[in-house]
Order: structure tokens, then C-alpha cells, then sequence
């Protein structure tokens, strides 16, 4: 991490100090300045981008693969001191390109998402093959941590099918890779990214409470703790919030670039609000407030009404878990740490220990023979 924020600091100091990307200081102040739209824009992407990241399972690993809770702490604070380091590199870079291109990016004729390259133009093939690099070092370290984290979930629910290792290795595998196919035919489409991953997030955002609000364990006054029935109509809840100010906008069809990608009530998934970036506009922004909050209350609201009706019984699990449908009970049989224990031990400990065991079984088996002889005694 360390090496790769060096590279990205050297070439900041590089781009900027480049003739060709010399900016007056009204210029600057014009591409950075306040607005509304950019308010609306951190709004919806701090919302999106949180619920989406509970969901992440890359980050789901680092919390249980961490080694104490110090240890997750101090990894989670120095990760996000690094994230944000990088983040402010981008957003400068990219208020240095719209400073020297405003007009470009104005007219459509440069991408505003691809303004970090536009930097990059007037430099050497060196710096443009060491961007390459950099730029494939930071995808390739996120994609790992998601296919990763795929993986662990297929071999966690395959386990229950009693297969060795090697085959839930391979089968992983073989479905980590079948993912992968429709992603490289959406790439091949040429999708703009941002809007795939906004809906990836309005999905998340309509999960993210009835999920996380099983965390409660007990009711708190007259807040009842979630039943499964309650999450599950809080989660249809929050989607049918989304096609509910799909409709109030009179929404019918998704956009980008000036060519339609998707029509109908499910269209506005997209979130295709503003032609000035995926993120802004207000319509948006209300979008991703409203949706997790009637998640939420929903869920809370059914849990309520499922009680009432079913007593204890909406306490219990009507959906098992599991892609294979086990109980807890099972997933937990299918762990066998015994091995890990017997490393654990002091194998001078151990052998006492056995030995110690065998003494008292002789002891024992003396105190049974006595036991019976007395026995015959009596009787005779």
C-alpha cells in the first residue's frame, strides 16, 4: 500500500507540474468551487456506497479472518486513511482536467469520469505506462477480494453436501469462473460502470435495515426485534419504494449517453436522473434517503404484526439457511476443529495427562474388582 501510494503521489507532483496542465487560480477556482449539484452528488454516494459496502463480503472476510478486534480496528482506520488519501488524488486530478477542458467537458465531447486521463495526455509514454500499471494493480486487487469472497460463500454452503476439499475447490472454481462470463459480455457492451454500480446499490439499499435490523436481539420498549417474515416484507418494501418514485417522477425508460438501456416500471433501477453524472441530481439523492428508511420501518411494522398474530412462533426461522436449506445446528456440525486442538496442545502436557488417565483407570478397575469380590463374599 505504501508503494502504490508513493507512484500515485509522484504522479500527481508530475501531471501538475506539467506546462500543459498549468491552471490560473480563476480556473481552479471555478472547476472547485461549491454547488448545489455536488452536494446532492457526496449526499447520494456516502448513502450508496454504505449500504452497498455492508454487503460486501470482501470486507465481511477481513472482520473474521482479523486476528483480535484491536487488530480488525487498527486494519479498518489505516484502509480508510489510505482510501481517502487516494480519493483526494482522483478529486484533484479531476478538478485540474475540468479546469483546463471545462468546455470539452461541458459540450460531451470528454467524459467528466474519465478526466483523470485527459491529464495524462501531454506526458511521456513512461507515465502512461506506469498509469497502466498502477490502474491494473488497484482493479486487480479489488476484483481478487470479491472473487475471493464469492469463493468462501459457494464453499461455505457446499460443505453441506459432504464433498471433499478438492472437489469444493474445483467446483468453486468452475462457479467463480461462470460469474465472471456475463460480466466480461456487460463490459464488452460498454455499460458505464458507475451507473452498474448504482444499481448494485439502490439494491443494497432496499436490504440493507431489514438485514442489519436483525441484529437486535430482544424488543426494546415498543421497537419489537425483526422476525424473518418481517425482514423479508420489509425487502419487498423497500423495492416497491423505488417503483413507487419511479412512477411519482413518471419515469419510463433509462438513458445513458443517448441511448436507451432499459424501459418500463423497472427501469428506474438505473437511477439515470441527471445526464450530468450518475450520482447527482436531487431525484436521486431522495431516492436513496426514502428507500432504507421504509426498508426499515416496514420491517419493524411487519415484525410487529407477525407477532401479534403468530405468537413465539414468528421467533422461529421459517426460511433455512443455507444455499442447501441446513439449520445452524448442522452448518456447525460440518466444522470439525478437533485437529486444531491437537496442535494446540503441549505434547508433554498431553502424554502426562494420559498417563495421569491411565492410572485412574487402573485405580478404578481395582475399585470395581473389590467391589465385586465383595459382593461374593457377602452373597456366600
Amino acid at each position: 500500500a505504501g508503494l502504490m501510494f508513493t507512484l500515485v503521489f509522484i504522479l500527481l507532483v508530475v501531471a501538475c507540474s506539467n506546462p500543459a496542465n498549468q491552471v490560473t487560480k480563476e480556473e481552479f477556482a471555478k472547476a472547485s468551487n461549491w454547488t448545489s449539484d455536488g452536494a446532492t452528488a457526496a449526499v447520494t454516494l456516502f448513502i450508496a456506497l454504505a449500504c452497498a459496502e455492508m454487503f460486501n463480503q470482501g470486507n465481511w472476510q477481513r472482520v473474521w479472518a482479523a486476528k483480535t478486534v484491536g487488530d480488525m480496528r487498527k486494519g479498518f482506520a489505516w484502509g480508510s486513511f489510505l482510501v481517502f488519501l487516494l480519493m483526494t488524488f482522483f478529486g484533484i486530478m479531476g478538478m485540474l482536467a475540468y479546469a483546463n477542458y471545462p468546455d470539452e467537458f461541458d459540450n460531451g465531447e470528454m467524459y467528466y469520469y474519465l478526466g483523470f486521463f485527459e491529464l495524462l495526455r501531454p506526458l511521456s509514454t513512461f507515465w502512461h505506462v506506469l498509469v497502466l500499471i498502477i490502474v491494473t494493480a488497484l482493479a486487480a486487487s479489488s476484483v481478487d477480494t470479491l472473487q475471493n469472497a464469492i469463493g468462501c460463500i459457494f464453499s461455505a454452503d457446499l460443505l453441506g453436501f459432504g464433498m471433499s476439499d478438492t472437489k469444493i475447490t474445483w467446483i468453486t472454481r468452475v462457479l467463480v469462473f461462470a460469474i465472471n462470463i456475463p460480466a466480461v459480455i456487460m463490459s464488452s457492451q460498454r455499460f458505464d460502470v458507475i451507473g452498474l454500480f448504482l444499481v448494485a446499490d439502490i439494491v443494497c439499499a432496499t436490504a440493507v435495515l431489514p438485514v442489519f435490523l436483525g441484529l437486535i436481539t430482544e424488543d426494546i420498549g415498543f421497537i419489537p426485534a425483526p422476525t424473518e417474515l418481517g425482514a423479508f416484507l420489509g425487502i419487498i418494501s423497500g423495492i416497491g419504494a423505488v417503483l413507487v418514485n419511479g412512477k411519482i417522477l413518471g419515469f419510463t425508460e433509462a438513458t445513458s449517453y443517448g441511448e436507451v438501456i432499459a424501459d418500463g416500471i423497472w427501469s428506474y433501477f438505473w437511477l439515470t436522473n441527471s445526464t450530468q453524472c450518475a450520482v447527482c441530481g436531487k431525484e436521486t439523492m431522495i431516492t436513496f434517503i426514502v428507500v432504507p428508511l421504509v426498508a426499515g420501518f416496514f420491517t419493524l411494522f411487519f415484525s410487529k404484526i407477525d407477532i401479534m398474530i403468530r405468537g413465539n412462533r414468528a421467533r422461529k426461522p421459517l426460511f433455512k439457511n443455507g444455499f442447501f436449506f441446513g439449520t445452524p445446528e448442522e452448518e456447525v456440525a460440518h466444522y470439525d476443529f478437533s485437529a486444531e486442538r491437537e496442535v494446540d496442545e503441549d505434547p508433554v502436557e498431553a502424554n502426562g495427562a494420559s498417563a495421569e488417565n491411565e492410572e485412574v483407570g487402573v485405580e478404578t478397575d481395582n475399585v470395581i474388582v473389590d467391589n465385586e469380590l465383595g459382593k461374593e463374599a457377602i452373597s456366600a
